[in-house]
């Protein structure tokens, strides 16, 4: 994906060495020898496509079972680390993105974080995640959110292991200098946040194209925070019946805040789409690079001069400014998260149709 630079690096000379050379004992620098880095004329991304393979994932995380409890470990999870950019712990510039499980009987810690957080549950048959005092049991398929700065934790009450897709914020937030964390107040570790509401509490409240009477949100995030997926599927299925297809994404929604219209969290959108058998996507870019996890189906995805192969459960990832077309062997769904809320509010983001 390079560019040629837009800005000409100028000519060099003996002199402008030995000066720049005095420069740099100032601790200055001539912009004009770094300006095409600096401001490239098209996005550079560091993140490369790449694909995980769940069925590998699951067994290197049921060893970690075996190897580390959720008590020491205060999070099971394996980083998904892009391959492009070894030591990051990162998937692409903006977003991170962890496979975590919590085994029969294992809960973890209370805690909060000024980064914002999302689930995509993969495997789940009782699992548990608590939000602000609230309990909702998470299937496959759903999509859960645990905003900034609020207390959670996960339990697994059921004799299955339960494994979700963790998306956070991690680089934007450490990009401002701004993380912070701390456990649950009073608690010791084993101990978890008391539950004070009913599950399907703020479903009833905020999910039902009603909202309690002259509601004014106190956060910027959304009120609900898991979102199931059997509904989200019903309504693709309907979509797709209404038609018609969007030539790149199929039947693509976006997971929205009830409250505002608006994005889930203020610095992570999330996407759900329908790809019908035997659909092949036109191809397009866009800003935002995306992290995608394969709830249903089987396909193909060609990105820039990659070609991934995808099954249900996989993970892949889509670089900024990539070219991208998506195929469909059966009829499948396609999760996806990115940083397009935080691009649009600064006025950053764009897509466009291109050949791929």
């Amino acid at each position: 994906m390079g560019t040629s630079a837009f800005f000409a690096k100028p000519e060099t000379s003996a002199e402008r060495r030995e000066y720049y050379q005095r420069l740099e004992q100032k601790h200055a620098a001539p912009l004009w020898e770094v300006l095409g880095d600096l401001i490239p004329a098209q996005p550079r991304p560091t993140a490369g496509p790449a694909l995980w393979r769940y069925q590998e994932m699951r067994s290197l995380l049921l060893e970690a079972g075996r190897l580390i409890t959720a008590k020491e470990a205060e999070r099971r999870v394996l980083i998904l680390e892009n391959p492009s950019m070894p030591g990051t712990s990162l998937i692409t510039q903006s977003v991170y993105a962890g496979l975590q499980m919590v085994l029969p009987g294992e809960t973890t810690s209370t805690h909060r974080h000024a980064t914002s957080a999302l689930r995509f549950v993969i495997e789940s048959d009782q699992g548990y995640t608590a939000v602000d005092g609230e309990r909702t049991t998470m299937h496959p398929g759903d999509f859960v959110l645990t905003p900034s700065w609020m207390y959670h934790d996960h339990g697994n009450p059921g004799d299955t292991p339960v494994v979700w897709l963790d998306g956070l914020d991690i680089p934007i937030v450490n990009l401002f200098g701004t993380s912070f964390a701390e456990s649950y107040p009073g608690k010791t570790p084993d101990e978890l946040q008391p539950v004070t509401k009913q599950e399907g509490d703020a479903e009833a409240r905020y999910g039902q194209n009603l909202l309690p009477l002259e509601y004014k949100p106190s956060r910027l995030s959304s009120p609900v925070f898991n979102y199931s997926y059997a509904r989200s599927r019903d309504a693709l299925d309907q979509l797709y019946r209404n038609g018609p297809l969007h030539a790149c994404h199929g039947v693509k929604m976006q997971y929205a805040n009830p409250a505002t219209g608006g994005y889930p969290m203020p610095t992570i959108g999330a996407f759900l789409q329908l790809l019908p058998t035997g659909f092949r996507g036109a191809g397009y870019r866009s800003t935002d690079a995306a992290v995608y996890c394969v709830a249903e189906g089987a396909g193909r995805s060609k990105i820039g001069d990659t070609e991934l192969d995808w099954r249900k459960n996989d993970v892949f990832v889509v670089p900024s400014w990539y070219p991208v077309s998506h195929q469909a062997q059966e009829e499948s769904v396609l999760f996806s998260f990115s940083d397009r809320p935080a691009q649009k509010v600064l006025g950053l983001w764009r897509e466009e149709v291109v050949q791929n």
